[in-house]
């Protein structure tokens, strides 16, 4: 209709010409309104730095499917439906969960914050939800609120804490029309209102952005279940924003970040890659970066997966994803019991060893002049750029140079000199043999 009305205006305008400010102004009634363009608050904006420098993280899924020992995603997987799903939660009573020494294995790993599922796609609340008695308060024998205690020894040990949350709902019967997941066999009417859903939804984060102190960032993952839906999304971001100015907003819908979105995230890639066939239709942005994965193949916990991820592994990922200017975030699934697996736990005290040492190089740093390489990365802070020869074991190594100056190189850590030469072909480096370090060889270079 709009623009059969415009078309028509500018018919009349050929016979007869109207005033330029009633035609403005017609033409501004028959446009549609454009969006909001989002403004970060100052408190945003600060808390982006701070998630730039943190660098490392600690995510958690937990829920009531651990007790099945499958995944996360055991629901849709075995095609559970909602009726028998539902008894799943009077068998989880995690008596063993201890908040601190959650919090103190994070902070030894030498992780800034902590992310963990409020609520994953079987549709259970991990708090005291008062829109819903699908929780973990009203439906498991354990009945206490455990975001709210990790929430509170989070505070007191100075970890932020994001809570991830499924925008994708298997359990509620209101998520309707049906995405690609959760069809027919959950029982569910054939009918919803997804309004209706998403205000509930919108209900939920109130609970968990008013409730449980400072939220640094709600973390969104399921869109993708059917990308093509009216999500409210700016109805939703706005609403975390209010409640929680400096709240970092992230999704991981795999696309180019939406309007009112704080940081970019990726799920088992570093920026810019696809190996996992997620990203597509994802571009590289401006904000800030995290790049999440496993600590073996799983996300929950999978009482089968025995395939651990060295710490070379894990230390090389956390540098990679500082070369590419984002933060790691690394996956422990607990087990129903609350406990962490002894395997993780010697593995994320492996990596805290390491950045104790070396964490100069990480933390509070940006991606370096010089693109990833096959040999490795480099990252910067200030006037010091560093090389993590993560992949080579030459005595001497050529890298391309980027129009800036050496003053001196060393060895990190030490600071014993190493060789080096500036020349058209670019800089060349050289690393005694007994200095080449198995996980990373890392070179500061002062600039002039």
């Amino acid at each position: 209709m709009k623009t059969t009305r415009i078309s028509t205006l500018r018919q009349s305008a050929r016979h007869k010409p109207w005033p330029v400010g009633v035609l403005l102004g017609l033409l501004l009634l028959t446009t549609p309104t454009l969006a909001q363009t989002y403004q970060p608050t100052p408190e945003n904006m600060k808390n982006r730095e701070w998630f730039q420098d943190a660098k490392f993280g600690l995510f958690i899924h937990w829920g009531v499917y651990s007790v099945l020992g499958d995944g996360e995603w055991v629901m849709n997987q075995q095609q559970i439906p909602v009726k028998i799903y539902e008894k799943i939660p009077t068998f989880f009573n995690p008596t063993d969960f201890d908040p601190k020494a959650w919090v103190q294995m994070a902070k030894a790993a030498g992780m800034k914050y902590i992310t963990i599922t409020s609520k994953h796609h079987d549709g259970f609340a991990m708090w005291d939800s008062k829109v819903s008695d699908y929780n973990i308060v009203k439906r498991t024998p354990y009945g206490k609120d455990v975001l709210k205690m990790l929430a509170d020894e989070c505070h007191k040990e100075g970890i932020k804490l994001f809570f991830y949350h499924s925008q994708l709902d298997w359990h509620s019967p209101d998520y309707f029309p049906r995405g690609s997941t959760g069809g027919s066999w959950t029982g569910r009417p054939e009918s919803g209102d997804m309004n209706k859903y998403l205000d509930y939804m919108d209900a939920q984060l109130s609970e968990l952005l008013t409730g449980y102190g400072e939220v640094a960032g709600i973390w969104f993952d399921g869109m993708w279940d059917k990308k093509n839906a009216d999500w409210r999304l700016q109805k939703t971001y706005s609403l975390i924003h209010k409640l929680q100015p400096g709240a970092l907003v992230g999704s991981n819908h795999h696309v180019t970040p939406f309007d009112g979105e704080d940081f970019q995230m990726f799920e088992k890639d570093l920026p810019g890659h696809n190996t996992t066939g997620f990203s597509g239709e994802q571009t590289v942005g401006a904000l800030p970066k995290e790049t999440c994965e496993t600590i073996n193949n799983s996300w929950g916990f999978n009482l089968k997966d025995d395939h651990h991820k060295s710490k070379k592994e894990l230390v090389q990922y956390l540098v990679k994803a500082a070369g590419y200017g984002a933060n790691f975030l690394l996956n422990v699934g607990p087990m129903p019991n609350g406990k962490i697996q002894p395997e993780h736990i010697a593995s994320l005290k492996g990596v805290g060893e390491w950045l104790n040492v070396n964490g100069e190089t990480i933390y509070g740093t940006r991606g370096g002049p010089l693109t990833a390489r096959d040999w490795g990365v480099t990252t910067q802070k200030g006037n010091k750029v560093y090389v993590h020869l993560l992949n080579w074991f030459d005595e001497s190594i050529t890298i391309p140079s980027w129009g800036k100056k050496i003053k001196s190189a060393t060895l990190f850590p030490g600071k014993t000199p190493i060789k080096f030469l500036e020349n058209d072909y670019g800089i060349t480096l050289k690393v005694p043999k007994a200095s080449l370090d198995e996980i990373d060889t890392i070179i500061e270079l002062e600039l002039k």
